[in-house]
């Protein structure tokens, strides 16, 4: 059976390379782009992590996307060897007050794997977010660890709270539920930038160790 392109995703996509063609981190010639239900899928070949997550955050900032595929390869211009790049990474991390010590890394082939414990998730992120922008970086696994705390009716509680507390989330359509450490949020808002709104919200509560982000974007 072939798969039929509706107007709107014709239209959608056209949105979304216009705001590709418009960032200037990435060479968007580069990328491919296709759209089905309002999902869209991102392909080609671009040189650096970095990069390739600027795109993706580039195809959430346009109205009507409702979810992400990032297929796009790094391929990097010019090698580095992982003894360059782990000192990088070392030197990064140490630029982030927040984290303790105890993070570390190791890097194979360009591939850095990240492990130690955290308090919250949120320092879980920064330390990932620490990385992306080291050159020669091709992937990166996250595998610390977020601290267990705190009973699910308290999270629930100040997570809902936060959620009321800030200004650029439309908290009426969401719903919190916490488990085990697990937070899912539920519901709708208006926008891609509202649904990770929520969801960092929710990952600076101490004793979240994960978010099930079942935001739906209906604008």
């Amino acid at each position: 059976m072939i798969a039929t392109v509706t107007a709107s995703d014709l239209g959608l996509r056209d949105a979304i390379v216009r705001e590709l063609d418009w960032d200037s981190l990435f060479d968007a010639a580069a990328i491919g782009v296709a759209v089905r239900d309002s999902a869209v899928t991102l392909t080609g070949s671009i040189d650096s992590y970095a990069a390739k997550l600027a795109a993706e955050r580039a195809v959430k900032r346009v109205a009507g996307v409702r979810a992400v595929a990032n297929d796009i390869q790094v391929t990097l211009r010019h090698e580095r060897g992982d003894a360059d790049i782990v000192g990088d990474v070392a030197r990064s991390l140490a630029l982030r007050p927040t984290l303790p010590e105890g993070v570390q890394a190791v890097v194979h082939s360009g591939h850095v794997t990240l492990t130690g414990n955290v308090k919250t998730l949120f320092q879980r992120a920064i330390a990932e977010r620490a990385v992306h922008q080291v050159r020669g970086v091709k992937g990166v696994a996250n595998r610390i660890v977020v601290a267990s705390a705190a009973c699910a009716s308290d999270l629930q509680q100040r997570i809902t709270d936060a959620l009321r507390r800030d200004s650029d989330i439309a908290s009426e359509g969401i719903t919190v539920i916490v488990a085990d450490g697990t937070v899912a949020l539920r519901g709708r808002v208006p926008s891609w930038r509202q649904r990770e709104a929520a969801e960092r919200a929710a990952m600076h509560a101490p004793g979240v160790t994960a978010v099930e982000n079942q935001l739906v974007v209906s604008p």
